[in-house]
């Protein structure tokens, strides 16, 4: 879709905060090397350039593609990517440093693979913005998305856990190095059929039956699609080994239901539901064990993770111990990028970067990077209540509250608010499939904006007044304002 000519479409901001936002990956790239060498090398910021490069790059596509897209999404979301491929860094050459070994290359170790999962869903977010150029063509698919979301939810279930679990969670599909964590990818499938499906039945289930302390209950026969999407989720916790998933799954659905009704109860009788399913497996994997002891073991060790009998290096509660103590290491202000031990932290590169990463920017420093996770999910938040069609406005708002409480349950586990999932911290961890799905979500998000902030009608914003179109074979004309 072209620029209109004489109105503002906000790249030229956008493009501004992209270069604030790299500015700042250099300067924490500078910090990084001159605490660990005690010297910065003259290619220190090599890193952060070829970051803006790839930045760059999606931010000319937004301008053809998309050039009323919200201006803000892009700089936040890079400053998080920047950081963390900044903090990737860091620990290479901590290892480096550890084993005696001279400073690693820039496409070397688990740094130089983020940057390669960074170009790669950069040009996935790209294809999508050049592909899809009208929100609303997804819907045609959604039955086909809802099946495939439901296939990648369940394909780690059934694998063998040789072949699907890390750390006691059955996320993943592992093919001798390569390892792929579907689910990452379903909850973008899901979200557009949920979107579709409530879009059509959203009269019937606004449908209230009793009133009760001043609230409209639904119908009892509305309760089929909560029912079966609260079943998946508890399959999910009992055969994946994983409540963060399912609280996501589950919590993405009713979240979307009542924002298609706008009724609390829905709200009211997902969190019975879910919290009610969760205690019954707490209590049958204290009875009767099997699939659910693995929950009831990761319930006891949120419980009291200090416990001497849950403390141990396989399973325990030893990662999450010591992330916290890394955190309190961190203090308010942190000791300094570089100048901590974040390896001291067990999957400090994955599941546990934000302890490893509080530890050197302090209390203050997390609190940043939470508002800027918030910022985001605000953003696509504005965008859904912009969108003008029903589906758009579903799909954007679940989208953004998919991201937001991705966020929610991986900070809860590791700060001890929840227990551990094997969540990863979006656009942040070390993985392409987090990486890729989140950016093709920022996508989805941008594409949904660019509808939402375009003027409704390009005649009526620009260009002299066209004469009533004549209908063909009746005495009528279309009048436009």
């Amino acid at each position: 879709m072209p620029r209109i000519p004489g109105l503002k479409t906000h790249r030229n901001a956008e493009l501004a905060l992209l270069a604030c936002a790299m500015v700042l990956v250099v300067v924490y790239s500078w910090t990084v090397e001159a605490n660990q060498y005690d010297k910065v090398s003259p290619a220190f910021w090599v890193p952060a350039a070829l970051l803006s490069i790839l930045f760059f790059g999606l931010h000319m596509v937004v301008r053809f593609a998309a050039p009323y897209a919200d201006p803000v999404l892009i700089p936040a979301v890079a400053l998080i990517n920047g950081l963390g491929v900044g903090f990737l860094r860091r620990l290479d050459i901590a290892r480096a440093i550890a084993r005696k070994l001279p400073e690693p290359g820039i496409f070397s170790g688990t740094s130089g693979r983020q940057l390669a999962w960074t170009l790669a869903s950069l040009i996935l977010a790209a294809v999508l913005l050049l592909v899809i150029r009208d929100h609303k063509v997804v819907s045609r698919y959604a039955y086909t998305l809802g099946l495939v979301g439901i296939v990648l939810v369940m394909i780690p279930a059934v694998l063998p856990a040789s072949m699907s679990e890390i750390n006691g969670a059955k996320l993943w599909i592992k093919l001798g190095g390569f390892t792929i964590q579907p689910g990452e990818f379903a909850k973008l499938a899901l979200v557009s059929f949920f979107a579709y499906y409530l879009v059509r039945k959203r009269e019937v289930l606004s449908l209230a039956s009793k009133r009760f302390l001043g609230i409209d209950f639904p119908r009892g026969r509305d309760l089929g699609p909560v029912v079966t999407v609260w079943l998946l989720s508890l399959l999910v916790l009992v055969f994946e080994k994983d409540l963060g998933t399912a609280l996501l799954y589950f919590g993405l659905f009713v979240v979307t239901l009542y924002v298609a009704t706008e009724r609390a109860s829905w709200l009211i009788i997902g969190l019975l539901m879910f919290f009610g399913g969760v205690y019954i497996a707490y209590l049958l994997g204290a009875s009767v064990g099997g699939p659910f002891a693995n929950f009831y073991d990761r319930a006891q060790v949120w419980l009291d993770p200090f416990n001497a009998a849950n403390y141990n290096r396989t399973g325990g509660s030893y990662q999450l111990v010591q992330g916290l103590l890394g955190l309190g290491t961190g203090g308010l202000f942190g000791t300094g990028p570089g100048a901590g031990s974040p390896s001291y932290v067990p999957e400090v590169r994955t599941d546990f970067i934000f302890a490893g990463l509080g530890e050197e920017i302090g209390l203050f420093g997390l609190s940043a990077l939470l508002m800027i996770y918030l910022l985001i999910v605000e953003r696509g938040l504005r965008a859904a209540i912009a969108v003008r069609d029903s589906f758009g406005k579903l799909v954007a708002g679940g989208l953004a509250f998919t991201l937001g409480l991705q966020v929610f349950v991986i900070v809860g586990g590791i700060t001890g608010l929840i227990p551990l999932t094997g969540q990863t911290t979006p656009f942040l961890s070390a993985g392409g499939s987090s990486l890729m799905a989140n950016w093709l979500l920022v996508a989805m998000l941008l594409r949904i904006s660019d509808a939402g902030r375009r003027p409704a009608s390009q005649d009526r914003a620009v260009g002299p007044k066209q004469p009533p179109a004549q209908l063909h074979g009746a005495m009528t004309e279309v009048i436009k304002p």
